[in-house]
């Protein structure tokens, strides 16, 4: 069987647990999702083809770079067809720490049922899209319940509306007690230091702001980076 990848590479992680630290990137090709702001269009609206790779190619691949951490991103993985057998694949190299970045929309539960017993080598980075992102609507709220401590809940933040009801959220459903939060501001549509203003006045202890480090590094929209 193949996987349509649309990219893979070797970099620092720019979000998430591992910021910071070196990754292998594999990026899948399709995502059920339009965001308003979308910075990885190319991954879905067929300007690139994609490489078709087996599990074992993919494993390979990973290995080669090097690096321990591996990111598997989109597009969106978790809609790619037998993604359990190449999540399983990885997961039996006790060396790799699986990191999944999902857009919210799908039920992780499954996956987590599935890939329990590899505990905190397989991790979900959970976007929740918010109204500038015209998406909420697809959010899957039973995840809510899902999430652990290992795992990631991100709040994207473009506008105004979009922190207060980021702020809502996460103390209706006690996020910062379940899992580790993160607001990222869209920072040509709001200034982050409004984030860490609103942070201060709700006293959100137990969230973080988290800045795109590889934007910072490299021209925002450079790929493979």
């Amino acid at each position: 069987m193949f996987y349509n990848v649309i990219e893979k590479f070797l970099s620092i992680d720019g979000e998430g647990p591992s910021s910071g630290e070196l990754a292998t990137f594999i990026r899948f090709l399709g995502c059920d999702l339009r965001c308003a702001w979308c910075d990885t269009k190319y991954s879905w609206d067929g300007s690139v083809k994609p490489d078709k790779m087996t599990e074992h190619e993919i494993y390979n691949y990973i290995k080669d770079c090097g690096a321990t951490n591996v990111t598997l991103t989109g597009g969106e993985p978790l809609i790619q067809k037998n993604i359990d057998l190449l999540i399983k694949r990885l997961l039996e190299d006790e060396t790799l720490t699986i990191r999944i970045e999902t857009h919210g929309g799908v039920n992780i539960s499954p996956f987590k049922d599935l890939f329990s017993s590899f505990g905190n080598r397989l991790q979900f980075i959970l976007d929740f899209k918010l109204p500038t992102s015209k998406m909420m609507s697809r959010m899957c709220l039973e995840n809510f319940d899902e999430v652990e401590k290992k795992d990631v809940y991100k709040f994207v933040i473009a506008s105004a509306n979009d922190l207060d009801v980021a702020v809502e959220i996460i103390k209706k459903h006690n996020l910062s007690e379940k899992t580790q939060v993160y607001l990222s501001p869209v920072v040509d549509l709001i200034a982050p230091k409004l984030l860490v203003e609103r942070m201060i006045d709700e006293k959100l202890n137990g969230v973080r702001l988290q800045l795109q480090l590889h934007k910072y590094i490299w021209p925002k929209d450079m790929r493979g980076v």
